[in-house]
């Protein structure tokens, strides 16, 4: 499928955009400049949610050995046939194995081991019969159940066979997948190295929650919602800084080495004091500025160096929602994640008509009710708390003029 081509950015400030970027050539944009980060040796601890570069082939067999998966006595299955509540047979008990001290030597004919489980069966038996089935006495243990060989024994490589793939490339680890590892004796794996992700918060009427702050000044939440939204995406914050609207301090931030993307929160717009689009142009490429959609439309993006920098709008809602469609998808994709949404997304009827303009994507705050999914906001950019009451969106395409009762939706849900 073609995608139009992002359109050339102007200086916008006190003028306006006077065109905008579809958002699948912003998405196509992203898509082209976000290769893999290289791979970096991670300790086993810390390897949690990292995708894998290399498969993970089992150097051991788990187990290495016949194990017994039950506390109770192993012998020769052979010899409990016929043993029943009536008719209970008897074994000497010559020893005992444990988890790690196994029980060596000879095991006679008509004789047991008490076991515990995992220890290893001793050699020449085959069968573990459950303790609650037997009874041991002066060294006899008579029992009353006959049990199978091979009953309640977990054989060699049952788990894992040696040499087999345990553990693909590509796949982002869980707790158990480390666990699995583990098993194995391995202390680390090859793993994508973590974006490093570095967040300045422009804007002199911003404070840091828990400062003092003026009347007409407002609080950081930009920074909370991002720190969040980086670490959910696999990325590693590189630093957090707060600029205010010096020029010269933002361009710095902007051009120093040791992050792969670079978030600026507000100053994208078009005032006066907007200046992260124009220090981008002038630092590296600003590649794309103004994209029709709502909201988020001032956002933008480009590179300075090797570095991936997004523009995010500084009402809150358009941050969001700027950060979801494109900033995110670069952090998880360089971070060897899909790019798309990490939301999961369920399907349900409207209650109530939204309405949209052809040309323009709308990011739409719903609710999930008893007679569906109810429109909570569309505009609004600065309402972070519609996005609080809200269950999910819905994204409405740029073709549609809006979505009737009744229809159809896909909703992403937050949580």
């Amino acid at each position: 499928m073609h995608q139009p081509a992002p359109m050339a950015p102007t200086d916008v400030r006190m003028r306006g955009f006077t065109q905008r970027t579809e958002v699948q050539a912003a998405i196509a944009w992203i898509d082209a400049h976000t290769p893999c980060l290289p791979a970096e040796s991670v300790a086993l601890e810390d390897a949690t949610g990292r995708v894998l570069v290399q498969d993970v082939v089992a150097p051991i067999d788990v187990p290495e050995f016949d194990r017994a998966a039950m506390d109770g006595y192993a012998l020769r299955g052979g010899e409990t046939t016929g043993a029943g509540a009536y008719n209970p047979l008897e074994f000497a008990v010559v020893g005992q194995a444990s988890p790690g001290r196994p029980f060596d030597g000879p095991v006679p004919v008509g004789c047991a081991i008490r076991i515990m489980t995992g220890a290893p069966v001793p050699a020449g038996l085959d069968a573990v019969l459950p303790a609650e089935y037997a009874s041991e006495t002066a060294g006899r243990v008579a029992i009353a159940q006959p049990v199978a060989p091979g009953q309640h024994v977990g054989r060699m490589g049952e788990d894992i066979a040696r040499g087999s793939t345990v553990l693909a490339a590509g796949r982002r680890l869980r707790p158990q997948d480390t666990g699995l590892a583990a098993s194995l004796g391995l202390a680390q794996v090859q793993a994508v190295r973590q974006p490093r992700v570095r967040l300045l918060v422009t804007g002199n009427e911003v404070r840091a929650p828990g400062q003092a702050k003026g009347p007409h000044e407002i609080y950081d939440a930009n920074s909370m919602t991002l720190r969040g939204l980086v670490a959910r995406d696999g990325g590693l914050l590189e630093s957090h800084q707060r600029l205010g609207d010096d020029a010269q301090q933002i361009a710095q931030a902007m051009a120093a080495p040791g992050a792969d993307v670079v978030l600026v929160s507000g100053g994208s717009s078009v005032g006066a004091e907007d200046h992260a689009p124009r220090l981008l142009a002038s630092l590296g490429e600003l590649a794309i500025h103004g994209i029709a959609m709502r909201p988020s439309s001032p956002a933008g993006m480009g590179r300075i160096g090797g570095a991936l920098s997004f523009l995010l709008p500084g009402n809150p809602v358009s941050c969001l929602c700027a950060y979801d469609f494109f900033a995110g998808r670069a952090i998880r994709r360089i971070g060897g994640r899909p790019g798309d949404w990490p939301y999961r997304a369920v399907q349900a009827l409207l209650a109530r008509k939204i309405v949209s303009q052809v040309g323009r994507v709308d990011y739409v705050r719903v609710r999930i009710g008893s007679d569906g999914v109810e429109p909570i906001a569309l505009s609004g950019a600065s309402v972070l708390s519609s996005t609080t009451r809200a269950d999910g969106f819905v994204v409405v395409p740029a073709e549609s003029e809006g979505q009737a009762p009744g229809t159809e939706v896909t909703v992403h849900l937050y949580a």
